[in-house]
């Protein structure tokens, strides 16, 4: 059973950045594709962000385009989300979720999800 589990998250001040890890276990992280989405009070899921297992990503989010950058590093069974430039916008959970299925920025074409790692970014 494939499980992940996010790390990073924080408070940070309107224009700082925080790095999101998504550790991965039960399997190896090169079989799957990872997405990350985020989640603010009273709103629904959203896509962030997906990479194919080497390197290949795609964006969903029009308003975090040129500050957030997926990656993944395989050997280390980790995924990664940098976050620059934050503003109070972006304060959510961050999840990070995985599939052998296409990348997609639709939440329930993945199996896998973390519990979510919380950002809070104050102005």
């Amino acid at each position: 059973q494939l499980q992940l589990v996010e790390s990073g998250g924080g408070l940070v001040q309107t224009g700082g950045s925080l790095r999101l890890s998504c550790a991965v276990s039960g399997s190896a992280l090169a079989l799957y594709n990872i997405a990350w989405f985020r989640q603010a009070p009273g709103k629904d899921r959203e896509g962030i962000s997906c990479i194919r297992p080497y390197g290949y990503s795609i964006n969903y989010a029009d308003s975090v385009k040129g500050r957030f950058t997926i990656s993944r590093d395989n050997a280390k069974n980790t995924a990664y989300l940098q976050l620059n430039s934050l503003g109070p916008e972006d304060t959510a959970v961050y999840y990070c979720a995985a599939s052998r299925t296409p990348c997609s920025g639709n939440l329930h074409d993945y199996n896998y999800w973390g519990q979510g790692t919380q950002v809070t970014v104050s102005s």
